[in-house]
């Protein structure tokens, strides 16, 4: 918990040399299971900035879980993406994540690894976001399960990580910190909500992107 709040107070840092950008990313989704401990999931997400939609992506998932405490999946993505002129343009992006999760006590411990690998895009690849390229990600999340409440209050904070040799080199290029809930309902549902601050790394320049997020999946 106190390494979420050192990292913070270094984003609100960076905040004085950046502008500030506001999104509303919203999910919609359903997910069920294929045979014993194999699961599947499709979604739609749009994302909505200062110029309407900017990013949308329909995306397909499988899942696998080999222990309790552990889920190898794999996603497709087919993302438009709206460039600085308005214009929108292709890509298709693969994830390969490895899930490992931990109950103790009240508290679900989680930490996922990332591989993305972003391909055939039309358009110009310059003004392409990182969301949508190649990057090894590493996430750690904890959400804590209050007892009678219908809310679970979650924290996490993820890196990104691109292993290309460009004129950098491999490096860190960007830092996300979320807090929010996720709902118990009775049924199928689950909704979640959070707030996100997303920040590029070595460029102070970049926006700091404030997110609020609204998710809903539906189990068959």
């Amino acid at each position: 918990m106190k390494l979420f709040i050192v990292i913070g107070i270094l984003l609100s840092g960076t905040s004085v040399y950046a502008q500030h950008e506001l999104q509303t990313w919203l999910k919609t989704g359903v997910e069920g299971q294929i045979v014993e401990k194999f699961d599947w999931s499709f979604e739609l997400n749009s994302r909505f900035g200062e110029q309407g939609l900017e990013t949308f992506f329909p995306q397909a998932g499988l899942e696998y879980k080999v222990k309790k405490w552990f889920r190898p999946s794999i996603e497709y993505r087919y993302i438009l993406d709206k460039d600085k002129y308005g214009n929108y343009g292709s890509g298709h992006r693969i994830n390969f994540n490895a899930l490992i999760k931990e109950r103790v006590s009240r508290f679900d411990l989680g930490f996922r690894l990332r591989y993305q690998y972003a391909f055939s895009r039309l358009g110009d690849s310059q003004n392409y976001d990182s969301d949508f390229d190649q990057a090894i990600r590493t996430k750690l999340s904890v959400l804590y399960d209050i007892d009678n409440s219908m809310f679970s209050p979650l924290i996490s904070g993820e890196f990104f990580y691109d292993p290309k040799f460009g004129p950098s080199g491999p490096r860190f290029t960007k830092f996300r910190l979320a807090i929010g809930t996720s709902l118990e309902l009775d049924g199928p549902h689950k909704i979640s909500v959070k707030y996100q601050l997303d920040k590029k790394l070595n460029n102070f320049s970049a926006n700091m992107r404030h997110v609020i997020g609204v998710s809903y999946m539906y189990k068959l």
